[in-house]
């Protein structure tokens, strides 16, 4: 048997199947290698549990490793009959083995498997696997938190008393909430240190040693407090204001309101934040280094600065000593200042000894007060490497203490992007872009005029088939082929369709139109051609027609000796070309479209309010990479849209704890408009980003402002969730601080009363497919503008804030949208049941006064619409105390994405076409058959209906036609005898008659409607 043991370091698991009937799990690990089998222990009550737990095993020959399995399975303990839920498993070969000592134990993030087909299993789980000779395995009774955890027995099963295991947890758990709450000599001190209102809560606990590639989930509030590490059991947060719930379960997808101390807090808010009033503050240290001279230098060459601050550099570009400026700004945030005082150095390039150098005390450094202008920058003596003072040049720089409304802020360098390299910065910044002012383009295709077929299509004497092909830039459409016509020539073709495009300013396309003659399956021969700039042509505000113009076609012919015949004679084509500025182009869809305005400016209206948004942060993300050293870590950045305006924040480097805190206003013209917030992960600070790198998705938040009342402030946290193949999964927390404005409260209810969309959408409207196209053409010119931003914003970023596949088929989808209408319908159905328990006289005091108010109504039926009506307005009134406190937020259950099947989610996320095996798309198929076939049989019920009510009169049976008439002679003269508030008063009886006095037969009206023949007899 090996020295060397097998280290199984299991870390944590995220996002676990929820399996003890209450939302949660009590889980635990069991690994099995080499016929030995032990667990960790059981973290009750947690569906992101963290074990930090080493199980150690024997190795019986270390050559055999990679020829060897560990098999982690991950288990819900069920304490009431003391047995165990499968959660997922994990098989691992032994070639991904490391080490200790010779190469670094890197993090392995696996995502858990089913153990079968009909497992219901969810979620990612992280270890370590290492040789060590340090470690030994553990027996009975050993140390938990260092050990096995349990004993190892021959028959594979881990044996230890559950009560002093519950008690030993606790104690644990006791001494571990003593400790990160500053409990021992010293920790009051510590504690108030940390809880101070200026600083942050995300600054490491020193007691709890060196946590370097440990997974510690610790409660992130937007408020000042101590980090408390979640445990078994939801951990209530406390440091100033409202408490912070940090919970699971069936809370875990939930809303959660905060409440961050925003500008400062009440008690730091002054003038200084009145235009960051919904973000916190953050100080930073900033350090602007403009030129230098007179820097001691024997030749020319190339210089830079760098600014010290602890364990902190920050470089300068470099620069030719003969015009040494570098005009560059450092930001430090101060909860990383580690040094009492900064140094600047001016150094050659590529080498470490400085030329020049120069400190400051940070005590003696000023704080700025916006909106005062910007500290004028100083020159400075600076020290040379023997310490002899003013012999090392001259340095320009202006040092001071600010927060993130500083105007240096956006374009410095900032402390925490120290380990990005150089090509990564610019990607890293805070941007706002505009989206291209988008134009529809309608080309009008009429006729044309003495068209000259070409050599290929005169070979044969034929029809030809002549259709007009127009691109602009990507987007190519194809009229269809000129019908034959008595007054017209073939050489003249009539076609008058018009074609939408979508262009965006500044017109850089070409109209080209290309005339074509098919002469063939596939084949095509241009027989004339003509390019118009987008920029010549004429636009148009309303529906009102434009001049159409005449264009000469080219020739199709290249020999340059044919020029003459070209200039002998020409065909013409007919168009009519317009920039239509009375539409709006959508590029959104439009149930939560960000804007609706036209695009002609004119036509705009002034704005009803302003839209601010403080972006705080982000909490609990997921990690979405593997760094070297590092683990699992996030880089992560949020996208906002709403109308033409794009903000991108800050990219928070190596965080699950971002906190941004910037501040974005917007102008409001329709209150009901959806804002799009999105959190990505950036991919482009790697140290070799590939050309195709893409940012990942983290999570996606809407907010409609129709729901927001007007002034109020909304602080919560948005779960941040992302469809997977393999289910739901929460991301993260999204911490958001929002605010509606509204200046005039009549303007803003008038615009309830105004069209959706422009005017033009209803008096030229498009069809749904040209819309269709149309927003997929806008949302390719919206990709490819941004993407020539600096930094850019990637086109997959913008087809997630677009939805640009919100279309597919997707049967989670069509069961959720199904669902939807079953609730809209709900009310049917309930007054369906109140009418039928007043039929029944189950409570004859009510369906007596059911009869009395029936009554009442048919002698007084001026009383029914006001009645129905102040039933509205009462009802409306009562549910006021009800209306909802928060903002809408990403339902799961609405969206049906907890109980899906795994081969729908498989389904949705398939290409298209598909990329699935034929096996696997014939049981598809036939699944979906099933469905249609019921579908069908639904529709064939409602067409039998139809055809039943046109059977009344259509004498398909004569004897029922015969009868349907007669009935309706006599009831024409009953109906003019007796009033009709009489016949419904006997009708209304009638049907509200009590039970004993009907028949369980149907009425002899319903039998005979059902007799009635229909069209199904003939279907084959």
């Amino acid at each position: 048997m090996s020295k060397e043991k097998l280290v199984v370091e299991v870390l944590g698991a995220h996002n676990l199947m929820p399996k003890d009937g209450e939302g949660s799990s009590s889980a635990f690990v069991e690994v099995e290698f080499e016929g030995q089998r032990q667990r960790t222990q059981v973290k009750y009550k947690d569906l992101n549990p963290v074990w930090n737990q080493k199980l150690v095993f024997h190795v019986n020959d270390v050559a055999d490793l990679p020829y060897r399995t560990i098999e982690v399975n991950v288990f819900n303990e069920k304490r009431s009959n003391n047995s165990r839920n499968f959660l997922g498993k994990v098989r691992v070969s032994g070639t991904s083995i490391a080490r200790e000592g010779q190469e670094e134990v890197i993090p392995q993030l696996h995502t858990l498997d089913k153990r079968s087909l009909f497992s219901h299993v969810r979620g990612e789980i992280t270890f370590k696997l290492y040789l060590s000779v340090k470690e030994h395995v553990k027996g009975g009774g050993g140390d938990g938190d260092a050990g096995g955890g349990g004993a190892v027995v021959p028959g594979g099963v881990s044996k230890k008393n559950k009560k002093f295991q519950q008690q030993q947890q606790s104690a644990n758990t006791v001494v571990q909430n003593h400790q990160q709450m500053g409990g021992g000599g010293g920790g009051g001190q510590e504690n108030k240190k940390i809880t101070h209102p200026n600083q942050m809560t995300n600054k490491p606990d020193s007691n709890q040693g060196d946590l370097k590639g440990d997974l510690k989930p610790v409660v992130i509030t937007s408020h000042p407090g101590p980090p408390i590490p979640t445990m078994n059991m939801p951990v209530v947060v406390g440091g100033g204001g409202r408490m912070g719930l940090f919970s699971g379960g069936s809370n875990e997808y939930s809303l959660k309101e905060t409440n961050p101390h925003l500008g400062g807090g009440l008690l730091n808010k002054d003038k200084t934040s009145s235009t960051y009033d919904l973000v916190e503050q953050m100080q930073y240290l900033y350090i602007r280094v403009v030129k230098g001279r007179e820097i001691p230098v024997a030749g020319g060459g190339e210089v830079v600065a760098e600014v010290k601050l602890g364990n902190y550099r920050g470089i300068t570009k470099r620069v030719a000593l003969n015009n040494a400026e570098w005009d560059q700004v450092f930001a430090f945030s101060k909860e990383t200042i580690q040094s009492s005082m900064v140094e600047i150095f001016v150094k050659e390039r590529d080498k470490d000894d400085f030329l020049g150098r120069v400190w400051f005390d940070l005590n003696e450094v000023p704080k700025r007060v916006p909106p005062d202008s910007q500290l004028a920058p100083q020159w400075y003596r600076m020290d040379d490497k023997r310490g002899e003072r003013g012999k090392g040049g001259e340095i320009m720089v202006a040092i001071w203490f600010g927060t993130q409304a500083d105007e240096a802020f956006s374009e410095a360098w900032h402390s925490k992007a120290a380990n990005v390299h150089l090509d990564g910065l610019c990607s890293i910044q805070s941007k706002v872009y505009l989206s291209p002012k988008l134009w529809y383009l309608r080309v009008s295709v009429i006729e044309a005029q003495d068209v000259v077929l070409g050599e290929k299509g005169t070979s044969v004497m034929r029809y030809p088939e002549l259709n007009v092909k127009v691109q602009v830039g990507n987007q190519v459409l194809k009229t269809r082929v000129a019908p034959a016509m008595a007054n017209r020539s073939l050489s003249n073709p009539f076609w008058n369709e018009d074609l939408m495009f979508v262009v965006a300013e500044p017109f850089e396309d070409y109209v080209m139109l290309f005339v074509e003659d098919r002469i063939g399956p596939g084949r095509e021969e241009v027989v004339g051609r003509v390019a118009l700039p987008v920029s010549v042509v004429s636009r148009r505000m309303d529906s009102k027609e434009v001049a159409s113009r005449w264009y000469n076609l080219d020739g199709h012919s290249n020999n340059p000796n044919d020029a003459k015949a070209v200039v002998r004679f020409a065909s013409r084509i007919h168009i009519r070309a317009t920039l239509d500025g009375g539409y709006h182009v959508l590029d959104e869809a439009t149930m939560y479209s960000s804007d609706v305005r036209p695009t002609a400016k004119q036509l705009w209206k002034p704005h009803i309010g302003v839209l601010e948004m403080g972006i705080l942060g982000a909490s609990n993300l997921m990690p979405m990479k593997i760094k070297e050293g590092k683990g699992g870590s996030t880089d992560a950045y949020c996208v906002a849209k709403y109308g033409q305006k794009w903000v991108r924040t800050r990219t928070v480097v190596d965080s699950l704890s971002p906190k941004w805190n910037e501040q974005y206003t917007w102008e409001v013209f329709d209150p009901c408009t959806v804002i799009t917030i999105g959190v990505f992960d950036n991919s482009r600070v790697d140290k070799n980003p590939t050309d195709g790198t893409r940012d990942s998705r983290i999570g996606k938040v809407r907010i409609r402002l129709s729901t927001l009342e007007s002034d109020r402030v909304y602080t919560h946290a948005y779960p941040l969730l992302m469809l997977h193949p393999s289910g739901v999964k929460k991301m993260g927390e999204l911490h958001l601080a929002v605010r509606f404005s509204c200046a005039n409260m009549l303007n803003m209810l008038h615009m309830y009363t105004m069209p959706l969309l422009p005017k033009m959408h209803y008096v030229q409207p498009l069809s749904v497919n040209q819309l269709d196209s149309l927003r997929y053409q806008a949302m390719n010119v919206v990709a490819s503008r941004l993407s020539r931003a600096e930094p850019s914003l990637g086109r997959e970023v913008v087809e997630y804030m677009l939805d640009h596949d919100s279309h597919m088929w997707s049967m989670r989808k069509s069961k959720a949208n199904f669902f939807r209408l079953t609730n809209v319908l709900a009310w049917l159905v309930f007054m369906n049941r109140v009418i039928d328990a007043m039929r029944n006289w189950n409570m004859p005091v009510y369906s007596s006064m059911f009869v009395l108010a029936f009554m009442i109504m048919v002698m007084m039926p001026e009383l029914i619409i006001p009645s129905i009506l102040l039933g509205f307005a009462v009802i409306g009134l009562w549910r006021y105390r009800l209306r909802p406190r928060y903002p809408p937020h990403m339902d799961t259950r609405l969206s049906y994405a907890e109980g899906v099947h795994p081969d729908e989610l498989d389904e949705e996320f398939d290409s298209f076409p598909t990329s699935r095996s034929a096996e696997i798309v014939r049981i598809r198929y036939d699944r979906l058959r099933s469905v249609a076939g019921r579908i069908q049989t639904v529709v064939g019920d409602m067409a039998t209906q139809g055809e039943r009510f046109q059977a009344l009169l259509s004498w398909r049976d004569p004897r029922a036609s015969f009868l349907f008439v007669v009935i309706c002679l006599f009831a024409a003269f009953g109906f003019y005898l007796v009033p009709v508030r009489w016949v419904v008063a006997i009708w209304g009886l009638y049907f509200l008659r009590p039970p004993r006095f009907r028949s369980k037969l149907p009425s002899s009206a319903v039998s005979f409607f059902k007799r009635l023949p229909t069209m199904a007899d003939s279907m084959l």
